[in-house]
């Protein structure tokens, strides 16, 4: 399906980005577009893989123009641009408003007036019930990406969207934090013991997005069955995976806006959740301010289904926790006495 094709991707020189070439660099398609504002990145990129098939555009989700001239005669986005910190995005909550919520209606924008095939906009697990600007700026961003395949010709343009939680050693993420401290022999600094999250690796965000390129219709929200384990239960698989079981841990309480849990449905989204198997699809409510018409002997229906969050999924042990980190070069790699930058 991206045979002869021109895949854009915001935010590209990130660890999705990487992963995305990784896949497609060797594959039939014609031409993917990296975007993004960070030029050293993207100079490295360039260098480490060296293709013909890759063009690099640097610009800003937050500049219209920059986004419109870059996804011309593009087929596909993916939509991956965002600030992703919660502490920094609490310190600065307008910064995630222009980046995550006026930048994605700028790439969706674009999108239909250059009349791109398919779009894929990327949310996590903390836009549900969210707590912290980084999760209400995502909550929005889905809001607008509905809002938008609200009135797209379908025809022309699909706009869809996926939600996953914690990828693990992506770039800020905990894990490469945990190596990090080890190597530097300063104790692992975990927020809260008892604190789940859902585990996935950058290989199943890929399949999850290529999932929702596949089967989304405009509005739907694809999310991918993940378990979860708790802090501790992922620190302990480190530091025994790498022969220090009794390694010095110190809980340093939850940062700004953390929660204890996550959710990747809400409660009423469970309740309209299609099961795939594998993944959930959310429809869209395609239903217009005309209430009314849609009351079903004078009462609407209410649904007391559960969400679905990372205290009842799945829960890893610490064996279940190695088996998913064995999936990571760089946790291989380290097993064998070698350091690998899982950023790069």
């Amino acid at each position: 399906m991206f045979k002869s094709k021109v895949l854009f991707i915001s935010g590209g020189t990130g660890s999705f980005g990487n992963a995305v070439l990784n896949r497609f660099l060797d594959t039939d398609i014609a031409e993917i577009r990296i975007f993004s504002r960070d030029e050293k990145k993207q100079d490295d990129m360039r260098k480490r893989y060296a293709n013909p098939k890759l063009k690099f555009y640097i610009g800003d989700v937050r500049d219209y123009q920059s986004v419109l001239n870059a996804t011309r005669g593009v087929d596909y986005i993916f939509h991956a641009a965002a600030l992703k910190q919660v502490p920094s995005c609490e310190f600065h909550p307008m910064e995630a408003v222009k980046t995550n919520i006026l930048g994605t209606e700028n790439v969706l924008e674009a999108a239909i007036q250059n009349q791109v095939q398919r779009v894929v906009c990327l949310s996590t697990d903390k836009a549900v019930y969210p707590i912290n600007a980084m999760g209400i700026s995502k909550a929005m961003m889905e809001k607008v990406m509905v809002a938008k395949s609200r009135n797209v010709d379908s025809s022309k343009t699909v706009i869809c969207g996926t939600r996953y939680g914690n990828v693990m050693a992506s770039r800020g993420s905990v894990i490469p934090l945990f190596v990090d401290q080890m190597r530097a022999g300063k104790p692992l600094t975990i927020t809260d013991p008892h604190m789940t999250r859902f585990m996935m690796t950058l290989a199943d965000a890929v399949d999850l997005v290529l999932y929702a390129f596949e089967h989304g219709n405009n509005g739907d929200m694809f999310v991918q069955k993940a378990p979860a384990a708790t802090i501790e239960t992922l620190a302990r698989a480190i530091t025994s995976l790498l022969e220090q079981p009794d390694y010095p841990i110190q809980v340093i309480g939850t940062r700004h806006g953390e929660k204890l849990y996550e959710a990747l449905l809400s409660r009423e989204e469970m309740a309209c959740a299609e099961d795939l198997g594998g993944y959930y699809r959310v429809p869209p409510d395609l239903r217009d301010l005309n209430y009314g018409k849609f009351v079903e002997q004078g009462e609407e229906k209410i649904s007391h289904t559960e969400d679905y969050n990372s205290h009842n999924t799945e829960r890893l042990d610490v064996a279940g926790m190695q088996k998913l980190l064995l999936k990571l070069d760089f946790i291989r790699a380290l097993q064998q006495g070698e350091y690998i930058n899982p950023e790069e």
